[in-house]
């Protein structure tokens, strides 16, 4: 049987680096059509700009900040088919600026059974080979029980979500917490985990974090063998640091220490962003701070491995690698996976 049906990763994900020009730019070679991309200006301390398909163009969200959602007319002008356009905007333009974006794919946007559902997605784009969806929705109630179809067909297990008409927090969403069944953490904030049992999802609906009445956009994960993988791991202090399997070699990682205990005020530090485009080989240093617009740094508290199979950690900071036994949140995306359905081994860097 074969490892898994994506054998080329960059049809659903891949991180693709630019340099800006302050004019017309249009970005090629990412593989596919994006539906959702993520850019951040690597030397400057610009906010980092999301963007999707479903609220469309020229609509941006901000991962280290509250606002919400900003129409730039010139931030994001184009989704093409093998990239995305930017105008003259300086947080995703300036001139001779180079800049990394992360660039994912749904597909599908219409024939989802809606069920039993009482929130009714207005827009979604999803993709059951790649395990991802990006789903536009309201809430005009306040109850903690609505929830929508989101037709991955299994188990969506991160879950990032935004409310886009009004300042709140990211949520980032998680089902495998060591404390509880069901645990959320910010994505905008270096606060640790908080226990949340109210919105667990299924292999057919997710009831969404938060319940205020506005508009959201939500972005669901499911793990799919040699392409994504998403769980934690455990901190050993030591430069020779916990290897994690993920059954590919990851193209893109991002890391949240979640602390030792729970509650808001428990503070586990930074999140950190990796990718092969900006390492092209190991050791990986170079960060992003997903809840910070700080500029790409590089130092040997950042030092990880990415391997044929998994990544490993080469550090010891408190961010990556604190102490003993303490838990770390991880999203992986796959380069190449590890063994493909014509049974071919990926190959270590």
């Amino acid at each position: 049987m074969a490892y898994t049906t994506v054998n080329k990763s960059r049809d659903y994900f891949s991180p693709k680096l630019y340099t800006g020009n302050a004019g017309t730019n249009n970005i090629t070679g990412v593989g596919h059509k994006p539906d959702w991309v993520w850019i951040k200006g690597r030397g400057t301390t610009n906010a980092h700009m999301l963007f999707d398909s479903r609220r469309g163009v020229g609509n941006a969200l901000n991962s280290n900040e509250l606002n919400a959602s900003a129409s730039v007319s010139t931030a994001f002008t184009a989704f093409n088919n093998d990239g995305f356009s930017v105008g003259n905007y300086s947080e995703t333009n300036t001139n001779n600026e180079n800049y990394v974006s992360w660039n994912w794919k749904g597909g599908t946007t219409s024939g989802i059974s809606a069920g039993s559902q009482n929130i009714s997605p207005a827009s979604y784009s999803i993709s059951t080979a790649a395990g991802f969806g990006v789903y536009k929705w309201s809430r005009s109630g306040a109850s903690t029980s609505d929830y929508f179809s989101h037709g991955l067909g299994i188990t969506p297990t991160i879950a990032i979500q935004k409310r886009t008409d009004a300042s709140q927090d990211w949520y980032v969403n998680y089902t495998f917490g060591v404390a509880a069944a069901n645990q959320n953490v910010h994505l905008n904030r270096t606060n640790g985990f908080e226990n949340d049992s109210t919105n667990v999802p299924t292999s057919t609906n997710y009831t969404p974090k938060s319940p205020e009445t506005g508009d959201y956009i939500t972005y669901l994960f499911a793990p799919k063998p040699g392409f994504s993988s998403f769980g934690l791991y455990f901190s050993n202090g030591n430069a020779d640091g916990p290897f994690v399997y993920t059954g590919f070699k990851p193209a893109f990682l991002m890391v949240k220490n979640l602390s030792d205990g729970g509650g808001s005020s428990n503070n586990g530090g930074n999140w950190k962003m990796l990718d092969s485009a900006r390492d092209t080989f190991n050791v990986a240093s170079k960060v992003l701070l997903p809840d910070n617009s700080a500029a790409e740094t590089s130092t040997t508290a950042h030092y990880t491995d990415f391997l044929s199979n998994g990544f490993k950690i080469r550090n010891t900071s408190a961010q990556m690698n604190q102490g003993t036994n303490f838990q770390y949140l991880y999203m992986a995306f796959a380069e190449a996976p590890l063994v493909g359905t014509n049974n071919i081994p990926a190959t270590a860097r």
